[in-house]
């Protein structure tokens, strides 16, 4: 993909940078993969607030992507490389030889015409989904598996790919874009490749609207707020109290772990910070 650039003809378009989206071959949704998405507001079923800064946006229609890859040894066919604004990433929509149609994540490499398989017997190309057993180390790789069947889960943003790095009983070792170096089964499934609009992380919004149409409010400061409504607020003129910076609830902001201890912890065998 490419960055484009615009002529300054107004302040927000000065700094404004897009995508090019030279690889989109189709603008349309496949109508039989794609599905409504309620907006919530950052608020739960009890209409609460849960999660703050959220809210407007431009409208959405879902797009039913194929995290699983469980067609096994049924070639499929890229029809199209499509964008989805629910994601970074481009989808590819995939028809299979035995009519069926699905969308999954674009790797860089793949094109209209490519044909991708799933299953032991697939080739290590981009676009080809395996089990952690059957691909050779030091392959990149995205969409990986935690538990076998239920789906990839890691590795699924614009431009990064994880490494497998070594194999050991019934593990594999994985390097994730984090620098984290993690544990997991080799029976989980994985795709070939990195994950395509890598130019993504270089993009600027240029302006406050292009935050809104995401569907992200603006984000005030502690300090600028009363007492009342922040630890850190009030006080005459800008003071910080000689505070440490807290939320809004009293948690420390800054360097402070507040990681639950997870079942997951022991599959861990670098974080991706020092200790």
């Amino acid at each position: 993909m490419g960055i484009k650039k615009y002529k300054a003809y107004t302040p927000g378009r000065r700094t404004m940078t897009t995508s090019s989206f030279e690889e989109i071959t189709r603008t349309e949704p496949e109508r039989s993969l794609v599905e409504s998405l309620k907006k919530t507001g950052g608020r739960n079923n009890l209409g609460r607030i849960t999660m703050r800064h959220r809210g407007g946006g431009s409208k959405r229609l879902y797009r039913i992507i194929d995290f699983r890859r469980n067609k096994i040894g049924i070639p499929g066919k890229v029809a199209s490389i499509e964008y989805d604004p629910n994601r970074s990433a481009r989808i590819a929509l995939i028809n299979y030889a035995d009519g069926e149609k699905r969308y999954i994540l674009a790797p860089v490499g793949l094109g209209v015409g490519d044909t991708i398989t799933a299953g032991p017997d697939s080739d290590i190309r981009p676009g080809n989904a395996l089990k952690l057993r059957d691909i050779p180390v030091g392959t990149f790789i995205h969409n990986i598996e935690l538990e076998p069947g239920r789906g990839g889960v890691l590795v699924r943003s614009a431009g990064t790919s994880a490494q497998l790095m070594a194999k050991e009983g019934k593990k594999a070792f994985i390097r994730l874009p984090s620098g984290e170096l993690r544990l997991a089964l080799l029976e989980c499934m994985a795709t070939i490749g990195q994950i395509g609009n890598e130019d993504h992380e270089n993009l600027t919004s240029g302006k406050a609207g292009k935050t809104r149409w995401l569907g992200r409010r603006p984000h005030v400061r502690g300090m600028v707020m009363n007492p009342v409504d922040h630890p850190m607020g009030g006080g005459e003129g800008r003071s910080k109290s000689h505070k440490h910076p807290v939320s809004p609830w009293g948690t420390p902001a800054k360097g402070y772990r507040t990681r639950k201890r997870k079942p997951s912890d022991k599959f861990i065998v670098r974080r991706r910070y020092e200790k």
